[in-house]
């Protein structure tokens, strides 16, 4: 197999996981997104309610990959610059020089982005969508990977300025961590009672010029026309429903063709199949649909929109491609 053959990212992304749960226990589904979301090279929303280690995943994750990590801890007085960096005037050489904020480093934690005002949450958009910051003496690329891991409380919404449609759109994927189970709640705490500390050192698994030989690698999946359209289809769903308001924008139907990529990687395939469409679908899709109003009065979720897009949508059959096709990939690369 070759650097950029898909299926050596099934290993390395297997050790990545083994040692994030090392520290985050019981949670292998959820963590299984988020390295999705970091081999597709696209950022992470977290939601749910304090305490479920949202901040440990980001963390844990920067450390078993090698790359560099900062945290913004967003609150109501936080400015633009606190987080993009700014100009600074230098009084021996009579100029203004560019202080880089925590943004230019790799893996970026945006703490309850929904605390602070949406004028500071938009001056992530760019570095999001653009991997670059615009300051007084021009545009600032950011080193590669930029990942943003962001967490936002679902409650307590006093005080929070929800994220718009614009930003959420930016996100690859939205991922409800939960509580854990009984049985992995005690294995946490007999870990932690043995461990003597609260701190857990995890070992880099690969470093950041690893990370983008599998980010790379990833690119080379072979998607079929059939799987293809299934997901335009599901995306078109979205935006036909009697339920939805707005539904998925194009940028949807992207998010779920690189996390179905990422999937089929880590599963050791050179191929996209129809369930891997599926397993990727509402946490691709579910955070950029807008409901009808009336569905917040009976408690329907987004979650619960994609799920019945997904039943009512027929996929095709599971096809491995030929040589051929797989060279066709490759070509274009």
């Amino acid at each position: 197999m070759t650097a950029h053959d898909p299926r050596v990212v099934a290993a390395p992304a297997e050790a990545i996981l083994d040692e994030v749960e090392r520290a985050v226990v019981g949670k292998r589904d959820v963590l299984e997104l988020v390295a999705l979301a970091l081999l597709a090279d696209g950022h992470v929303l977290l939601e749910d309610v304090p305490g479920v280690a949202k901040t440990l995943i980001a963390r844990s994750f920067a450390a078993a990959t090698g790359l560099r990590f900062a945290r913004v801890q967003f609150t109501p007085d936080l400015l633009p610059s606190d987080v993009t960096g700014s100009s600074v005037f230098d009084q021996r050489a009579a100029s203004f020089t560019f202080h880089p904020g925590p943004v230019f480093t790799n893996l970026l934690l945006g703490d309850e982005i929904n605390r602070a005002p949406p004028k500071t949450q938009a001056a992530l958009l760019e570095a999001m969508e653009e991997r670059q910051v615009t300051a007084d003496d021009g545009t600032h690329e950011l080193e590669r990977p930029f990942l943003v891991v962001a967490t936002q409380n679902p409650m307590e919404y006093e005080g929070t300025y929800p994220l718009p449609e614009a930003q959420l759109d930016r996100f690859l994927v939205r991922v409800r961590v939960g509580y854990p189970g009984a049985e992995d709640e005690w294995r946490m705490l007999d870990a932690r009672a043995r461990r003597g500390t609260d701190q857990i050192a995890l070992r880099p698994i690969v470093d950041r010029d690893g990370l983008r030989v599998l980010q790379a690698a990833v690119e080379a999946v072979h998607v079929g026309e059939a799987v293809g359209r299934y997901m335009v289809d599901l995306v078109a769903a979205t935006r036909e429903s009697s339920e939805v308001e707005v539904g998925a924008s194009p940028r949807g139907t992207l998010a779920l063709l690189r996390l179905s990529r990422a999937r089929a990687a880590i599963e050791g395939r050179d191929y996209v199949v129809p369930d891997d469409v599926k397993a990727v679908a509402v946490p691709a899709l579910a955070h950029r649909l807008v409901l009808r109003p009336e569905l917040w009065v009976r408690r329907i979720d987004s979650d619960a929109v994609v799920r019945r897009v997904l039943d009512a949508v027929a996929a095709p059959p599971a096809i491995e491609p030929t040589d051929d096709e797989r060279q066709r990939v490759a070509d274009a690369r």
